[in-house]
C-alpha cells in the first residue's frame, strides 16, 4: 500500500509539474501574441472614446462599460470559436473575411473624415440611411458602432494571436486566445475609461486648496478636450491604416501581390531619398498610402450604403 501510495504521489507531482510547464508555456505565448498585435491594440484604445464624446459626463463610464462587455462576447464567444474552427477546417477563409472587415473599417474611418470635413451633408447621410435619431437611439448606435468596429479590431488580434500559436496544440491555442483576448480588453478599456474622465478628475483637483494639485486640475480640464479631439483624429487614422493594411495584405495572401510591392516600392524611393530615420519614414509612407487607399474604398462604400438607402429605410422598424 505504502508502495502504490508513493507511486500516486509522483503522479501527482509529475501531473502537477507538466501542469505548470503548460501554464509558464501558456503565458509566455501569451506574452508575445499580445506584443504582435499591439499595433492594433493600440488603435483600438484610440478609436473608443471618440464614441463617447458628445454623450452627457454621467454616461460616459456605463457606455465604455456597456462596449467593453461587448468587446468581450466578440473574443470569447463569437471571435475564439471562429478562430478555431476556421485555422482548423478552412484556414483559406481567414484572410477573405477579415478583408470583409477591412472594407467596414475603411467605410467607418471614411464616414468620420466626410464627417469632420463636411457635417452637414454627413448628417444628411445619417439621416437618409438611419432616419432622424433621439438621445437613447444616438446612444444605442455609438455603442453598436464601437462594438462592430472593435470586432473587426478584435478579429486582427485574434488572427494575429492564432497565426503566433498555430504550431501549438488545440488546449494551448484556446487558452493564449481566450488569455489575450480578456487582457487586451481589460487593457484598453481601463486605458479609455482614465482618459474620459480625466477632466472630471481635474475639475476635482481644480477645487483643492494645494497650489500644485489646483493647477494640474485646471491643466486637465484644458487640456482633456483638445486631447480628445486628437485622439479622435488618431482614431479615424488608426482606422483607415488598419482598414487599408488589411486589403493589401489580404490581397497579397490572395496571391495579387501588386499594390504591397508598389507600396513597398515607393516607401523605399522616399526613405532612402531623405535618409534620416529611414525606418520610421518607411513606416509613415506605407501607413499614409495604404490610408489613402483606405479612403479611396471607404468613399465606394459610402456611395453604395448612400444608394442602397431607400431599401435600408424599408427594412428600419417603424416607431409605434
Amino acid at each position: 500500500m505504502a508502495t502504490g501510495l508513493i507511486a500516486l504521489l509522483d503522479d501527482v507531482a509529475a501531473i502537477a509539474k507538466l501542469a505548470a510547464a503548460s501554464l509558464d508555456d501558456v503565458a509566455a505565448q501569451t506574452a508575445k501574441a499580445g506584443a504582435k498585435a499591439a499595433g492594433v491594440v493600440i488603435d483600438d484604445a484610440a478609436v473608443t472614446p471618440r464614441y463617447v464624446v458628445g454623450l452627457s459626463p454621467a454616461r460616459e463610464l456605463p457606455i465604455i462599460a456597456r462596449i467593453a462587455m461587448g468587446s468581450l462576447k466578440n473574443k470569447l464567444l463569437f471571435l475564439l470559436p471562429a478562430c478555431m474552427l476556421l485555422g482548423y477546417f478552412a484556414p483559406w477563409l481567414i484572410t477573405p473575411l477579415l478583408m470583409l472587415g477591412g472594407i467596414y473599417l475603411c467605410y467607418e474611418g471614411a464616414e468620420k473624415l466626410y464627417e469632420a470635413l463636411m457635417p452637414h451633408a454627413a448628417h444628411a447621410h445619417e439621416e437618409a440611411v438611419f432616419g432622424p435619431i433621439d438621445p437613447v437611439e444616438l446612444e444605442n448606435q455609438k455603442i453598436s458602432g464601437a462594438i462592430r468596429t472593435d470586432f473587426i479590431l478584435s478579429a486582427e488580434i485574434m488572427a494575429l494571436t492564432l497565426a503566433n500559436v498555430a504550431t501549438s496544440n488545440i488546449y494551448t491555442q484556446a487558452a493564449v486566445l481566450a488569455s489575450v483576448g480578456i487582457l487586451i480588453t481589460l487593457a484598453v478599456y481601463g486605458v479609455v475609461a482614465m482618459i474620459v474622465k480625466a477632466d472630471d478628475v481635474g475639475l476635482s483637483l481644480a477645487a483643492s486648496s494645494v497650489g500644485a494639485l489646483r493647477a494640474l486640475g485646471r491643466g486637465l480640464v484644458i487640456g482633456v478636450p483638445v486631447f480628445l479631439k486628437i485622439l479622435a483624429a488618431i482614431g479615424t487614422a488608426a482606422m483607415l491604416w488598419v482598414g487599408g493594411s488589411i486589403l493589401v495584405h489580404g490581397l497579397a495572401e490572395l496571391g495579387y501581390h501588386v499594390p504591397e510591392h508598389l507600396i513597398e516600392r515607393i516607401a523605399g524611393i522616399v526613405s532612402a531619398a531623405i535618409g534620416l530615420l529611414s525606418g520610421a519614414v518607411h513606416w509613415l509612407v506605407t501607413s499614409a498610402i495604404q490610408a489613402v487607399l483606405a479612403i479611396a474604398v471607404g468613399a465606394v462604400t459610402i456611395v453604395g450604403v448612400h444608394a442602397a438607402s431607400p431599401v435600408l429605410a424599408t427594412l428600419r422598424p417603424k416607431n409605434s
